[in-house]
């Protein structure tokens, strides 16, 4: 009919699901890494809390997008 728009959907689209989850990941890694490089610096250690913060942001960015997106 003459005037009426496209009707939108009406849930989030799998892009935004998409943007969440690299969000959780990258967040996750760059906040727990950079406390781990931190730790590093202030200890004097050769990168052993960057490793380490890396890998449990990374756990925590997917322990986050399952919660939050999964089924």
């Amino acid at each position: 009919m003459a005037g009426e728009s496209p009707s939108e959907p009406a849930g989030p689209s799998g892009a935004d699901a998409g943007f969440a989850a690299i969000g959780y990941l990258l967040g996750g890694m760059a906040v727990w890494g950079g406390a781990g490089w931190l730790v590093d610096r202030w200890l004097n250690l050769p990168n052993v809390g960057l490793l380490i913060g890396l890998i449990g942001g990374t756990a925590a960015g997917v322990y986050l997008t399952v919660k939050k997106l999964g089924a």
